[in-house]
C-alpha cells in the first residue's frame, strides 16, 4: 500500500512466486527474474548455456501469460575469458531463446553491472560492452538494463553514454555513488539532469529505485527519490 501511495507503479526483480502480491495491490513487475543461476554464472560460459536455455524457455512464456514485459538475464563472470570470446558465447546462447522471446513479446533485459566494487569480474561492465552484445544478438527483443549506479563507477559520462545508446537501453537503475545510498544532493551525480536526458530520448519504459537507503526512515528516502526523478 506504501508504494501505490508514493506514485510507484511496478516493482522490480519480482519472479512468479510474488506476483499474486503485486497483483493484489494493483503494482506491476517491472523486472522479472527467476530465470537466470546467480550472477557469477551466465551466458558467456558454455557449460551454463543447458540450463539457462530450459529455465529461459520456460519463464518466458510465464512471464508473458502474467502479463508482465521484461526479464533479466545476466552474463557471468569473465573467469580469465576475453571480451571476444564472451560475446560470442553469450551471443551464441542467447540466440536460443530469443525467438520464444519474440513470440511471447517479451524483452530479454541484460544488466550491466561494475566489477569495480560490486561485481568483481562480471564481464558485462561497460556499455559499449553490452551495445555490442545487443547488436551481435540480432533481435529486438534484447536490450540492456542500464544501471546508473554501476555505470557512473565504471565509465561515467552518463548523460552523453545515454544518449548515445538510447535506442540499445531497456531499463533502467537508480543508485547513489559512492555507496549506492540515497540520490540526493549527498552524492555525486545529479539525478534531475540525468532522468532529464531519459525522458528526452523517448523512452517510456521503467526506471527502477534500487538504491540502499541509509537513513532511519527508508519510505521518505523512497519518496524523495521518486520526487527526485519526476521530471
Amino acid at each position: 500500500m506504501k508504494a501505490k501511495e508514493i506514485g510507484l507503479k511496478a516493482v522490480d526483480l519480482v519472479g512468479p512466486a510474488d506476483w499474486p502480491v503485486l497483483k493484489k495491490y494493483g503494482l506491476e513487475s517491472s523486472m522479472c527474474n527467476g530465470a537466470e543461476i546467480n550472477i557469477a554464472k551466465g551466458w558467456n560460459d558454455k557449460q551454463y548455456h543447458a540450463t539457462l536455455v530450459k529455465n529461459y524457455s520456460e519463464m518466458i512464456p510465464l512471464v508473458a501469460k502474467a502479463g508482465y514485459k521484461n526479464l533479466i538475464c545476466l552474463s557471468g563472470n569473465r573467469n580469465g575469458m576475453d571480451d571476444e570470446t564472451g560475446l560470442n558465447n553469450c551471443a551464441d546462447g542467447l540466440k536460443q531463446v530469443l525467438g520464444i522471446a519474440e513470440k511471447h513479446n517479451v524483452m530479454l533485459v541484460m544488466e550491466l553491472l561494475n566489477s569495480k566494487v560490486d561485481h568483481k569480474d562480471y564481464i558485462c561492465d561497460h556499455t559499449w560492452w553490452g551495445v555490442e552484445l545487443v547488436k551481435r544478438a540480432g533481435s529486438g527483443n534484447l536490450k540492456l538494463l542500464y544501471d546508473i549506479y554501476h555505470m557512473q563507477i565504471m565509465e561515467g559520462d552518463v548523460i552523453r553514454t545515454i544518449r548515445e545508446n538510447h535506442q540499445y537501453i531497456g531499463h533502467y537503475h537508480t543508485g547513489g555513488v559512492p555507496g549506492r545510498n540515497e540520490i540526493d544532493e549527498t552524492q555525486e551525480l545529479y539525478y534531475p539532469a540525468i532522468m532529464k536526458a531519459i525522458v528526452e530520448t523517448g523512452f517510456k519504459g521503467y526506471v527502477a529505485q534500487e538504491f540502499v537507503p541509509s537513513r532511519a526512515d527508508k519510505l521518505e528516502s523512497l519518496r524523495q527519490a521518486v520526487s527526485i526523478c519526476d521530471v
